[in-house]
């Protein structure tokens, strides 16, 4: 009998120990960890500089309330806005993926107040795109664009416009009075690794600018080097400038802590900053950006950073494609993604993607389906070339295998 909530649909695995991008089950059995958490083990399992780290904080102090100073807490945002982002802009922590993207909509509805309607009624209404997931609170979900998360807690949380991706046009005819911000992944992740084509985002920026909306971008999968740059909008649109960025996942590399950027750009002729709308008792979190938190993500950022990981995740997405593209296999039908983030395609009419993924893990490598029809392959950044060679053996195999049945 167990006292756990049935929420999750769990593989019957038991995961007790694990090694850089190796993990062992109960009984002593290996798996190569081509999920990693779900792009949560960015520099892998147990890696020793955030292991002492942890370690070395949590023998000091784990944590303090917001009420005072936290020096790493200010050392983090430091690095995330000057290392990172690169353009001036303030950080608030919180402890999920789901938890800052609430975060950046309530900053879109302060926007909404702080320049409102003609009439001088707030804007609120954020549009988002289908396929997208940004969480499960009532505020990230409300935001996520498909039905099945929101399935069975109606009423929503009102202010979403939902649109088609990649459809700068339909986008266009989204956009009214009361729109205040666009929010989305650059690459969508838990949608089936669906990439942003440059002129529909580099047109989406264009539409923010003449509407003055916020350009609102959720990086919690595909931030931090995941997709073989710095930010994963980046990997398409170098040159964009967010108003608000999300973080979490490989922030912390197994840590619990989440992150939102709120750009410092001036937004009146009284010289306002946008991230000033976020005041003293404006929003809050109990354990956000405690130290333990903070130094587990400064020693993640330092690792991705001085060990390139970046760019090690771009020449590494270059040598799974090359490989995968050579068997010429008739169930894949194409590869999506950039970087480390990388959907493989199935056909649907000869294998569905959880199916592949049970049979992949009964073969020794964890992977994690993105909808039905896509496998989705997300190592840690430093996985290494022999790594890859073994896990796509493993998964050409089964491939084989299955498509003879």
């Amino acid at each position: 009998m167990s006292y756990l909530l049935p929420t999750y649909a769990n593989f019957p695995l038991t995961l007790v120990r694990g090694e850089g991008t190796r993990v062992w089950d109960e009984n002593g059995t290996d798996y190569l960890d081509f999920c990693a958490g779900i792009a949560t083990c960015s520099i892998g399992h147990c890696h020793p500089s955030l292991s002492e780290a942890i370690a070395k904080q949590a023998s000091t102090l784990m944590h303090c309330s917001n009420l005072y100073q936290i020096p790493q807490q200010k050392e983090l945002a430091r690095t995330l806005v000057e290392d990172f982002v690169q353009t001036p802009g303030k950080i608030f922590f919180g402890n999920s993926g789901a938890e800052a993207n609430d975060g950046m909509i309530k900053t879109a509805r302060r926007y909404g107040h702080a320049r409102p309607q003609a009439d001088g009624s707030p804007r609120y209404e954020v549009i988002t795109f289908k396929q997208s997931f940004h969480g499960r609170t009532l505020g990230s979900m409300a935001a996520t664009a498909q039905t099945k998360i929101q399935q069975g807690f109606d009423p929503m949380l009102p202010g979403f416009r939902y649109c088609p991706f990649n459809d700068l046009d339909a986008l266009r005819s989204c956009i009214s009075e009361t729109t205040v911000g666009i929010m989305l992944e650059p690459i969508q992740g838990e949608g089936g690794v669906h990439e942003a084509r440059p002129e529909f985002l580099r047109g989406l920026a264009e539409l923010c600018q003449q509407h003055d909306l916020l350009l609102m971008f959720d990086e919690i999968q595909c931030g931090l080097g995941r997709t073989g740059s710095l930010m994963g909008w980046q990997a398409i649109c170098p040159e964009l400038q967010p108003d608000t960025i999300s973080w979490a996942k490989g922030l912390g590399g197994g840590f619990p802590i989440g992150a939102f950027y709120v750009s410092d750009r001036i937004i009146d002729q009284n010289g306002t900053e946008l991230s000033s709308l976020m005041g003293p008792g404006s929003h809050g979190s109990t354990y956000g950006g405690n130290p333990l938190a903070c130094a587990a993500a400064l020693a993640v950022l330092e690792e991705i950073r001085n060990s390139q990981l970046a760019d090690h995740a771009k020449q590494q997405e270059q040598q799974i494609r090359d490989i995968i593209l050579s068997w010429n296999h008739p169930v894949i039908l194409e590869i999506r993604g950039k970087g480390l983030l990388l959907g493989i395609a199935l056909d649907p009419e000869q294998l569905e993607a959880p199916t592949l993924c049970q049979t992949l893990m009964s073969e020794g490598l964890l992977t994690v389906p993105a909808g039905p029809n896509t496998l989705r392959l997300l190592p840690p950044l430093n996985v290494s070339s022999e790594e890859i060679n073994e896990a796509l053996k493993i998964l050409k195999n089964t491939l084989d295998s299955l498509c003879k049945n």
